[in-house]
C-alpha cells in the first residue's frame, strides 16, 4: 500500500506552560473511521469503558479510609503491582507518540523507548524498596521522614503538581486527538470526556480502582501490541533482517527521508535513503541534546510521583522488588514492540496518510491496525482500529487517573493534612479533602489539555521527566543515602531543580520565536512562489494527460506549503518576541536535563552543608534501619 509523501514540517516540542504553545500541527485534521463504521467504534469504546467503570463500582465499596484511598490499603501483590506500574508507565507517549515518532523519523524515535526502558534499573536498585519502607502515601512522606515535615511536604507537593501537570498535558492531548480522530467530535469535547471519565475512577475508587484499571489496560495494551506486531512481522517470516530490509526498500520511507534531509538526498540512491531512516540524526540532530534527553528519561522515572506512589500499595519490601522486576519485563517487552509498530506504519500506511490524519504522527499505531485488518473501507479493518484505539484510550485515562491521584494526594495529604492541619485530620476528613482536590486537579487537567492542542505527546512527557530528574530524584536519593542531607538541602534542591529545568525550557528552541518563524515562513513563501512559476510553465508545455496530472499534483502541494507558511505568519500577528521576551533561544538544548540535573544535585548538597538540622541527623539511624529492614513500615499507614 503506497502513498505519495506529503510535505511535512518538523515541529519543535514547544513550551508547556499555560498556553505558551508553538506552531505545532493541529490535532486530528480528519476522521480515520468511515462514517458507516462509526457504530463499531462506539461499541468497542463502550465495552472497555463499561468494564473499567464496573471495576470502579466494586472498588468504591472498599474505599473507607485514607490508606485505602491513597495506597489501596497496602493490599496489592507484587505481580499485580508490576502490571499496575506498567499500566501507569505505558502512557499515550509510549503507544501513540513513540510509534508516531518512529514512523516519521525512524531510529531517533526509538531512542525514547530505550531511555524509558533503562530507567527502571535505577528504580529497582535504589528507590523501590526504601521508599516503600519509610513512606506512607506520597513523595512528601518520604522527604518528611527525617526532615522538617512542613517544609519538606510543601516543596514536595509543589514539585509533584508541576511534574504531574506536564505529564497530564501529554495524556489529555493524546486522548483528545484519539477521540476526535475516531468519532469526529470536537477536540475540546474529547478532552472533557477523558477528564470526566478519569475523575470517575479517582473520586469513587481511589487507588483501588486506579490500580485495577491500570492492570486491565496494561494487559489489553500488551495484547493489542503483540497482535499488531505478529500481523506486521509475519509477511517477513518473523525475520528481523528481512523486516528491516523491507523498511529500507519502502518507497514511503525513502520519500520521507528525502523530505527530511532536503538537497542532500539528490546525491543518494534509493537504498541509501532507506538505510538513512535506520540511522540517527533525522530528528535528534544534536548529540549533546541526545545525551541531555537520555539523562532526563533514565533518571526522571525514579522521581515521578505517580510511580513512587505505587510502592506504597504493596504489603512487603519483597513485593516492592517483585513489582519492579515484573514491571521491567512488561515495559521492556512493550518498548521492543514499538519498533515494529512504528516501522510497520511507515512501510504499510505511509507518512502521507499518517500526517493527513494527525500531523504529529500520534495515530500511526491505530492506522496500522486499520491497514492490517483490511483497510479503511473494510469492517474488520475498522474493528481492529476501534479495538486498538479503545485500548489506547483506556491507557490514557488510566495514566491520567494515576497522575490526578498523585496531584490530589499532594494537595490534600501533604498540604492540607500535613501543613495546614498538622496531621490532625480524621480519616473521613482526609478522604473528603482528597476527593475535592481531585476535582480541582481534574478541571485544571481539562483546561490545559484544551490549551495544548496539537502537541506530539512524547516530547511533552520528556520535559516532565526532566523536571522530575532535576528536583525529585536528587532529594529522594540523597535523603535516603546521605547522612548529611537535611531540610535545607531538600528545599534548595526542589526549588532550584524545578526552576532551572522550567526556566531552561522557556529560553530553549522549544519556544516560539516570532522573528525566526516569520523569516522561515517568508523563505518558504518565496520558494513556493518560484516553484509555482516553474510548474505552471511546465504545465502549459505538457503534452499528455499523465504529465499534466503529475504537475498539477505538484502545484497543489506547493500551494498547500505556501498557505501553511502564510497561516503561520497570520497567527503571529504583530508579535516579535517569545513569551519571555526573547528574539532567539539563549541555549540550543531542547531538553534541559544535562544542565538542570547536576544543578539539582548540587543544590541539595550545598543546601545541606550550609544548613543545620538536628532532626535530620537524629532520624538518620532510624531511617537507615527502616529502609533496609522494613521494620515498622506496616505501621506507617496508621494515623
Amino acid at each position: 500500500m503506497t502513498h505519495a509523501i506529503a510535505n511535512i514540517r518538523s515541529r519543535a516540542a514547544g513550551a508547556l506552560l499555560f498556553g505558551a504553545l508553538p506552531f505545532a500541527a493541529s490535532a486530528a485534521d480528519t476522521s480515520a473511521v468511515n462514517e458507516k463504521f462509526r457504530w463499531l467504534t462506539f461499541l468497542v469504546f463502550g465495552a472497555i469503558i463499561s468494564m473499567t467503570m464496573f471495576v470502579t463500582y466494586l472498588a468504591a465499596k472498599r474505599v473507607k479510609s485514607a490508606s485505602q484511598f491513597y495506597a489501596a490499603g497496602r493490599s496489592v501483590t507484587g505481580i499485580q503491582n508490576g502490571w499496575a506500574i506498567a499500566g501507569d508507565y505505558l502512557s499515550a507517549a509510549s503507544f501513540l507518540g513513540i510509534a508516531g515518532l518512529i514512523s516519521l523519523y525512524g531510529y531517533d524515535g526509538f531512542m525514547y523507548s530505550v531511555g524509558w526502558l533503562v530507567a527502571y534499573i535505577t528504580v529497582l536498585l535504589v528507590i523501590a524498596e526504601p521508599c516503600r519502607n519509610i513512606g506512607k502515601y506520597t513523595l512528601g512522606d518520604i522527604l518528611a521522614f527525617r526532615n522538617d515535615p512542613k517544609s519538606a511536604k510543601t516543596v514536595a507537593a509543589l514539585s509533584t503538581i508541576t511534574v504531574s501537570i506536564f505529564y497530564l498535558t501529554a495524556q489529555m492531548v493524546g486522548g483528545g486527538v484519539l477521540v476526535k480522530t475516531l468519532i469526529g467530535i470536537d477536540y475540546e469535547v474529547s478532552v472533557i470526556a477523558v477528564g470526566v471519565l478519569m475523575l470517575g475512577y479517582v473520586l469513587f475508587g481511589g487507588m483501588v480502582a486506579t490500580t485495577w484499571v491500570q492492570i486491565i489496560k496494561a494487559i489489553l495494551l500488551v495484547t493489542a501490541s503483540i497482535m499488531l506486531v505478529v500481523f506486521t512481522w509475519a509477511p517477513y517470516g518473523f525475520s528481523l533482517p528481512g523486516f528491516l530490509q523491507a523498511a529500507v526498500d519502502s518507497a514511503n520511507v525513502q520519500g520521507q527521508v528525502t523530505k527530511l534531509i532536503g538537497d542532500a538526498a539528490k546525491s543518494m540512491s534509493p537504498q541509501e535513503l532507506g538505510q538513512r531512516f535506520l540511522e540517527p540524526g533525522l530528528f535528534l540532530k544534536n548529540p549533546i541534546d541526545q545525551i541531555s534527553l537520555g539523562m532526563a528519561l533514565v533518571l526522571g522515572t525514579a522521581g515521578m510521583p505517580h510511580i513512587l506512589m505505587r510502592f506504597f500499595t504493596v504489603p512487603t519490601a519483597k513485593d516492592a522488588r517483585v513489582s519492579v522486576i515484573w514491571a521491567m519485563g512488561i515495559i521492556g517487552g512493550f518498548y521492543v514492540l514499538t519498533l515494529f509498530l512504528g516501522l510497520g506504519s511507515a512501510i504499510n500506511v505511509g507518512q502521507a496518510e499518517i500526517t493527513r490524519i494527525d500531523k504529529g504522527g500520534n495515530m500511526a499505531g491505530p492506522l496500522l491496525a486499520q491497514f492490517l485488518g483490511g483497510g479503511a473501507d473494510s469492517m474488520l479493518g475498522n474493528l481492529f482500529l476501534a479495538f486498538v484505539a479503545a485500548v489506547a484510550f483506556a491507557t490514557i485515562v488510566a495514566v491520567v487517573a494515576g497522575l490526578v491521584l498523585a496531584s490530589a494526594s499532594a494537595m490534600s495529604h501533604d498540604i492540607w493534612v500535613g501543613v495546614v492541619r498538622g496531621e490532625s485530620a480524621t480519616q473521613e476528613e482526609e478522604v473528603r479533602a482528597a476527593r475535592i482536590c481531585s476535582i480541582i486537579v481534574g478541571i485544571v487537567a481539562i483546561a490545559i489539555g484544551i490549551l495544548a492542542k496539537g502537541q506530539n505527546v512524547a516530547h511533552l512527557v520528556a520535559l516532565a521527566f526532566a523536571v522530575a530528574a532535576s528536583s525529585n530524584l536528587p532529594c529522594v536519593l540523597l535523603t535516603l543515602y546521605w547522612r548529611k542531607c537535611n531540610t535545607g538541602g531538600i528545599v534548595a534542591g526542589m526549588i532550584i531543580g524545578s526552576v532551572t529545568a522550567i526556566g531552561l525550557v522557556m529560553v530553549s528552541p522549544n519556544m516560539t520565536y516570532p522573528t525566526i518563524v516569520k523569516a522561515n515562513s517568508e523563505k518558504a513563501i518565496k520558494a513556493a512562489d518560484d516553484k509555482l512559476v516553474a510548474l505552471n510553465a511546465d504545465l502549459a508545455a505538457a503534452a499528455d494527460e499523465a504529465a499534466k496530472t503529475k504537475i498539477q499534483t505538484a502545484i497543489a502541494a506547493q500551494e498547500k506549503a505556501k498557505k501553511t507558511a502564510l497561516d503561520n505568519v497570520a497567527k503571529l500577528g504583530d508579535a516579535t518576541t517569545s513569551l519571555v521576551g526573547l528574539d532567539k533561544p539563549l541555549i540550543e538544548l531542547k531538553n534541559p536535563g544535562l544542565i538542570s540535573i547536576p544543578l539539582g544535585f548540587l543544590a541539595v548538597i550545598l543546601g545541606s552543608l550550609l544548613y543545620r538540622d538536628k532532626r535530620a541527623d537524629d532520624m538518620w539511624d532510624e531511617l537507615y534501619v527502616r529502609q533496609n529492614t522494613g521494620i515498622q513500615a506496616e505501621g506507617a499507614v496508621a494515623h
